[in-house]
């Protein structure tokens, strides 16, 4: 983890201006729940020690997904927005990453669920490995996992980039039809807006 905390030291200096890109071409680090083809898209921009975050994962995606994303309406991409402590929240992203896309969203989801009590514990990466463990992930896989700079570098680009090209400044931060949603949306919130971009 002492590599992370260097690492982040100079994340807020990467936060700077630059051009807008294009499009959204998306991320090789991306995680989609849902119909790769379908019609509307929602991304969110989250953190795994982000109080609000985890309320929008334990209360209203169930219900998002149930109305929007099981029915293949809209799919939902996930993206790491890092926030304090940054060290533990680049390291808890990185770990549900190195679960593999098939369950990288059924370990983000034990992590979201459990923040209080992983963060609030003494050993908090020890915690970690205990949900990673339930999602088949053992330690030696866990420590292998929190060495990958490249992991690292592209959670921190990718941050990077919502920030340059959507204003992404706070979690959670949602984009649905190109428009920036601020904050825990709830269920009504968000189903209001990609009613309004079906049309």
């Amino acid at each position: 983890m002492k590599s992370l905390v260097r690492l982040l030291a100079v994340v807020a200096a990467l936060f700077v201006a630059q051009p807008a890109w294009a499009a959204d071409d998306g991320y090789k680090i991306d995680q989609v729940l849902g119909k790769a083809d379908a019609p509307l898209t929602i991304i969110e921009y989250a953190s795994t020690t982000c109080p609000h975050c985890a309320h929008f994962h334990k209360e209203t995606l169930p219900k998002l997904k149930a109305e929007w994303i099981d029915t293949g309406r809209a799919k939902l991409i996930f993206r790491d927005f890092p926030t304090g402590p940054q060290s533990l929240s680049v390291g808890a992203s990185m770990i549900a990453h190195c679960a593999g896309p098939d369950r990288y969203f059924g370990l983000l989801g034990l992590i979201m669920d459990h923040q209080d009590k992983w963060m609030g514990a003494d050993d908090k990466l020890a915690e970690l490995k205990r949900l990673a463990k339930l999602a088949g992930l053992g330690e030696d896989r866990v420590d292998a996992c929190l060495k990958k700079q490249d992991l690292a570098d592209a959670i921190t680009a990718r941050a990077k980039e919502g920030y340059d090209r959507y204003g992404v400044d706070s979690t959670p931060s949602f984009i649905v039809d190109g428009k920036l949603l601020v904050g825990a949306q709830s269920f009504e919130d968000l189903d209001k807006a990609l009613k309004a971009a079906k049309k």
